[in-house]
């Protein structure tokens, strides 16, 4: 299994982003897609997750201005970023498992992607 992010860049705060995350399959060893943000010296930490069909959960931090969503045709999982914090800077990972729980730790997913830079200026 393959993920490849992408999507991240140098904004100011108040603006959007949206990142991709294509995969390589869509299967049960994916059926649960999440997104994860890590800023230097912090842990890994939970932003939103969906399934191939359907539902969508989110951290606190991002409930309200995150939306998760996905393209079946495509194999993508989006997460639109409106209203962008200084706080929501960080390297944006997709991940991937086969759990039909709604895990929220880095440590239940084990497919992911290489990461994607967001950075928001104040």
């Amino acid at each position: 299994v393959q993920l490849q992010a992408s999507g991240g860049g140098l904004v100011q705060a108040g603006d959007s982003l949206r990142l991709s995350c294509v995969v390589s399959e869509r299967s049960t060893e994916t059926h649960r897609m999440a997104w994860f943000r890590q800023a230097p010296g912090k842990e890994r930490e939970f932003v939103s997750a969906t399934t191939w069909i359907g539902g969508s959960y989110y951290s606190d931090s991002v409930r309200g201005r995150f939306a998760i969503s996905r393209d079946n045709d495509k194999n993508t999982v989006y997460l639109q970023m409106n209203n962008l914090k200084p706080e929501d800077s960080a390297i944006y990972y997709c991940a991937a498992n086969a759990a039909r729980e709604r895990y929220e730790h880095w440590s239940r997913y084990n497919h992911w992607g290489q990461g994607t830079q967001v950075t928001v200026s104040s």
